[in-house]
């Protein structure tokens, strides 16, 4: 029964004079509004005519509700509730398929919604396929430091790209130099939505599928600038549908993790515009022979142009096509607003002018340290890897340093050796604690030869390695106030001399380094013997081999640059020796680390020995050879050195944050007429620029004198000599007494070898063997004699300084 009952709440109370209440069922709902005039007939429901008493019930049969529609989705929610029958019955009352009965109702709803599930399930895995298919690394690293495969780039220290080859940007420019309307254009033609879609733009697309149905071919497309980079950086150019999913979701996550501005930015940087082009500047260069800032409004156009087919709309292939190519541009701008009528008309009407150049590839910088790290890739990657994968090496280079260093080197061979008799030298520094190589000069002109001296040239060290030599005695328990007598020698055939052919009487050790004397470092040779110093030399960094000879004191084994900086470097990390090393990183196309340095330090030589022979080598800056070295505000310890005829002048200093040495000389071995210390003047005026990024640190303090030995001597007793070595030889501390006869010395005044000089001592390249300018060969010198009794050797050139 129904009963219309008169509610006179707030909501349902007759508003003004309204005598007519709402029409409420039991349930207190309002019933539709009902037409309350006329009569009952036939089938149709019952109706009321005139006023309506609020008390009267109606009966005995009720007056039927009309049934209200629930909105579609909540009658499926429903209908889910109440099982399979009440699911299809509902479905079918959404789509209207009220004419279906029993069976077939059921059957075609049935089949309909099997087939609807099945394929949101299909929708839904291909979703999930997609999404497992994707990068899971970060994709704005990899998109900011994209390398293509069969690239190379090498990094500085502080991330300047300093070379870069194979199919590569060789002139990147950062968004801020590209000229607004060069971007504009691109924008206009490939994504004039760039700025408000999120990585797909579905208005694009829509709009493309219209602009080629109405023309019957493909005249727009409608990836975006951000689909278009993920397809550069992660896909191929493969169409199928698959790949255009993973590239429409590839660009939305992009969209997320980075700005516009980077996308732009890398996008104009990365795009491939023909003629081995890839990017902006390329194309400038190769189309026009122009910057990007200098390209008129026209060019802009035809270059923006070429994205979608860089061969087919080349101005240097398809001029006409290029040309309607370029003025679509222009009209693209137009309509976005970015250019004016008159400068759209100016540039549509202009002729299509190109100026090709041939590729211009970045200016390397520190062209030998990178040809340098490219020998040292093979250590750390596979062959395929490095002809397949596009790899970024990031290094140790300090570009500051670098730039000062080849300043020094150019205007040293420049001004100096032109007197002095020198046309090339070298330098290389090195972090003493990590092993980095901070600067590498292999020379004056890498375009002419490649041939790095700082690693490739083996040259005699001369007094230089007797700063190996004396930390050998130092830690056999020698003290630096050891006298020796400085006067002339002969052993056997072997009569070396001091720089100058004079002598100095008793002199300490440290006094005879201060003041490179050659005849108390070889007497100390003697006394320590060759195989300790070797050996000691090996853990300091020395690889080259080193020759068992008495010249050995004098610096007669040749050595490298790059070695002998590092052996220094030992002294300057307390004993500690690092081996150098150019590369801290190798990262590949997915910014993956497939190599990483991780430098070992080995003590080498006990801290007390290193920071006694730091004490010796600062006596040389301050009051010695490599006075020219002196740096105001800091401590300096080195030691210059000269072979003979000063075919090589050296000079290897340090602070206690780097290590810095430097070579001068001539590839054909010939002799100089300079002199040690304007290595060392070099080796100043580059670190002058250096010391600016280095706070002042002093040297460790010199600890007592009265030590316990760390390593054992094997001294040499040489025979037939002019020595007196009964009752002290080999006595490290025998103090100021000499073991050493004050009588000795009355041979060749001269100190040549008495042994007649080779006809031709020179060895060409061919001949020798080595890469470069031809290489010294010396003279052969005996090896290290039987401890019963060692054999004369014949003489070395002996070095000088």
């Amino acid at each position: 029964m129904v009963r219309f009952i008169p509610q006179f709440n707030n909501s349902s109370a007759p508003k003004n004079n309204d005598p007519t209440p709402p029409l409420l069922d039991a349930g207190g709902d309002p019933l539709p509004s009902q037409d309350l005039t006329g009569d009952f007939s036939g089938d149709s429901p019952r109706r009321l005519s005139g006023n309506i008493n609020p008390n009267l019930e109606v009966s005995p049969e009720p007056i039927a509700r009309p049934r209200r529609r629930q909105p579609p989705l909540p009658q499926l929610v429903k209908a889910l509730g109440g099982g399979f029958r009440n699911t299809i019955r509902a479905t079918g009352n959404i789509l209207g398929f009220r004419f279906l009965k029993g069976r077939w109702r059921w059957y075609v709803l049935s089949t309909m919604l099997i087939g609807t599930g099945s394929a949101a399930a299909a929708g839904y895995w291909a979703w999930l396929e997609v999404e497992s298919s994707l990068p899971s690394f970060q994709l704005r690293e990899r998109v900011m430091n994209y390398v293509r495969s069969g690239a190379l780039t090498i990094k500085a220290a502080d991330g300047h790209i300093i070379h870069q080859s194979g199919p590569v940007t060789h002139d990147r420019v950062t968004i801020e130099q590209v000229p607004p309307r060069l971007a504009q254009a691109f924008i206009a033609i490939e994504d004039r939505r760039f700025q408000e879609h999120d990585g797909v733009d579905y208005q694009g697309i829509f709009r493309a599928m219209l602009s080629n149905l109405e023309s019957g071919q493909v005249v727009e497309g409608g990836s975006t600038i951000t689909q278009q980079l993920a397809r550069i950086i992660f896909l191929d150019q493969e169409r199928t549908y698959w790949r255009k999913l993973r590239e429409s979701r590839l660009a939305q996550k992009i969209e997320a993790q980075t700005s516009k501005d980077d996308i732009l930015e890398q996008y104009l940087n990365l795009v491939y515009l023909g003629s081995g082009a890839y990017g902006i500047a390329d194309a400038a260069w190769v189309y026009f022979s122009k910057p990007i800032q200098k390209l008129t409004l026209a060019e802009m156009a035809t270059i923006a142009g070429l994205a979608p087919a860089p061969t087919e709309y080349s101005p240097l292939v398809n001029p006409a096509l290029a040309r309607r190519r370029r003025n679509l541009v222009l009209q693209r701008m137009l309509a976005s607003g970015y250019i004016t009528p008159a400068e759209a008309a100016e540039s549509i009407a202009s002729p299509l002018e190109t100026n090709p150049s041939p590729h211009r590839a970045t200016d390397r910088e520190a062209s030998y340290f990178v040809e340098f790290i490219k020998t040292e890739l093979p250590k750390h990657v596979t062959p395929e890897t490095l002809a397949n994968e596009g790899l970024i090496i990031e290094t140790t280079l300090n570009r500051t340093w670098q730039q000062a260093a080849e300043k020094v080197i150019q205007n040293t061979v420049a001004e100096d050796g032109q007197y002095d008799g020198f046309s090339q030298a070298a330098l290389v520094a090195l972090d003493p604690r990590s092993g980095e190589i901070r600067v590498m000069v292999g020379g004056t002109d890498f375009q002419t030869q490649k041939f790095n001296r700082a690693t490739q040239a083996q040259r005699q060290p001369g007094s230089t390695f007797k700063g190996l030599l004396y930390t050998t005695a130092i830690a056999a328990g020698f003290s630096p106030e050891k006298s020796y007598l400085d006067a002339e020698l002969t052993i056997g055939d072997y009569k070396p001399k001091n720089y100058g052919g004079k002598f100095r009487g008793n002199v300490s050790m440290r006094d005879a380094l201060t003041s490179s004397l050659n005849i108390v470092a070889i007497k100390v040779l003697l006394d320590v013997g060759w195989n300790p110093v070797i050996t000691l030399s090996k853990k300091m960094g020395i690889q080259s081999n080193l020759q068992s000879t008495y010249s050995l004191a004098l610096g007669a084994s040749e050595v490298n640059l790059l070695e002998l900086t590092g052996a220094y470097g030992t002294l300057a990390n307390r004993g500690k020796h690092t081996s150098s090393y150019g590369i801290k990183r190798i990262v590949d196309q997915t910014g993956k680390i497939i190599y990483e340095a991780r430098p070992q330090s080995v003590q080498a030589v006990d801290a007390d020995t290193a920071a006694i022979m730091t004490w010796m080598l600062r006596a040389v800056v301050d009051s010695g050879t490599g006075g020219a070295a002196y740096l105001p505000d800091r401590p300096v310890a080195g030691k210059t050195g000269t072979s003979d005829e000063s075919r090589d002048l050296w000079f290897i200093g340090y602070v206690p944050q780097l290590v810095a040495g430097i070579w001068m000389g001539n590839d054909d071995n010939t002799p100089t007429f300079g002199m040690s210390s304007a290595a060392a003047r070099a080796w100043g005026q580059f670190m002058t620029t250096v010391i600016k990024d280095l706070q002042p640190e002093e040297f460790p303090p010199l600890p007592s004198l009265d030590r316990e030995a760390t390593i054992k001597v094997e001294p040499i007793k040489p025979p037939n000599s002019n020595l007196n070595t009964a009752g002290t030889s080999g006595d490290p501390n025998s103090g100021a007494r000499d073991s050493w006869d004050n009588n000795a010395g009355r041979g060749d005044s001269g100190g040549r070898r008495r042994e007649p000089e080779p006809v031709n001592d020179y060895v060409p390249p061919a001949a020798s063997g080595r890469s470069g300018g031809g290489e010294y060969q010396p003279v052969p010198e005996a090896r290290a004699p039987e401890p019963v009794a060692p054999a004369p050797e014949p003489v070395a050139p002996a070095p000088q300084g």
